[in-house]
């Protein structure tokens, strides 16, 4: 995937590496929801856009073979040298492109695409990965692909007072209208460069491009139950267990920072 310069020096700044470690939910119902849908291991699986390896890394661990591409050459070489010293080391880690992959038409198992589309901006761009998605998968494999909610901005100017100040209420206001996210002067709290899906746009993007859809899921669920309740193995499993139950309400789901969907390429 081509990185624009507001997104290369985002990334370069951030700690994506760093990020799920302190963010939990999302970690754990990733995790959840992944082994919920992919097959068995061994099973061969392509992580498009899976910055430095985190899931990954856990994937291989489960037995599976991993192959990773990463737009961002830092996120590459984090993840190689996680995986040198990993006891279940991923196969490859190159520098690669969502939209047009280097792996042979229906070579994989699996594709993540943990990041790519709320990354393209263009409708265009985000078929062309799907499409590519589907190009590698053997009959039957699975897509699984992540999106950022529609509200995520407002939801975050809520929270944590964004909303008071400058231009942050205009980038809310355009984000909703359009569901492109963009942060001209780089504010390190506002993201970077994105796109954001409603919940019905991303299993209809997941499903023009040919694939048998499961979901959307709600990752964190909604708002309030978004708070890091996750103190403990009792405050961990109550937490998980409302987001559970809420996973896939249409009403909420919407509320929700994160979506998956799954997608099965039609034997």
């Amino acid at each position: 995937m081509a990185v624009d310069d507001a997104m290369s020096g985002y990334y370069e700044r951030s700690d994506e590496q760093g990020r799920l470690g302190t963010d939990q939910v999302e970690l754990l119902r990733t995790r959840a929801l992944l082994a919920a849908w992919l097959p068995s291991a061994p099973a061969e699986v392509l992580d498009v856009g899976g910055g430095a390896g985190v899931y990954a890394l856990w994937l291989a661990g489960l037995g599976y073979t991993v192959d990773l591409v990463d737009a961002m050459p830092k996120h590459i070489a984090q993840a190689l040298d996680a995986s040198r010293r990993a006891a279940s080391p991923l196969r490859t880690a190159q520098v690669g492109d969502a939209r047009a992959l280097v792996a042979a038409d229906a070579s994989v198992d699996v594709v993540l695409l943990l990041g790519p589309l709320y990354h393209l901006t263009e409708s265009v761009d985000r078929r062309r990965a799907l499409e590519e998605a589907w190009r590698v998968l053997r009959h039957g494999g699975v897509v699984v692909a992540a999106a950022i909610g529609r509200w995520a901005s407002t939801a975050d100017g809520l929270m944590l007072g964004y909303l008071g100040e400058e231009p942050f209420p205009a980038i809310v206001a355009a984000d909703v209208a359009t569901g492109v996210h963009r942060n001209p002067d780089a504010h390190p709290g506002w993201f970077t460069t994105a796109y954001f899906h409603t919940p019905h746009e991303l299993a209809a993007e997941v499903a023009a491009a040919g694939f048998e859809v499961d979901g959307p899921v709600a990752v964190e669920g909604p708002w309030p139950v978004h708070a890091n309740l996750l103190g403990g193995a009792a405050k961990q499993e109550t937490a998980l267990a409302a987001i559970r139950r809420l996973e896939r309400d249409p009403s909420v789901l919407g509320g929700s920072p994160h979506l998956l969907v799954a997608g099965r390429k039609r034997i």
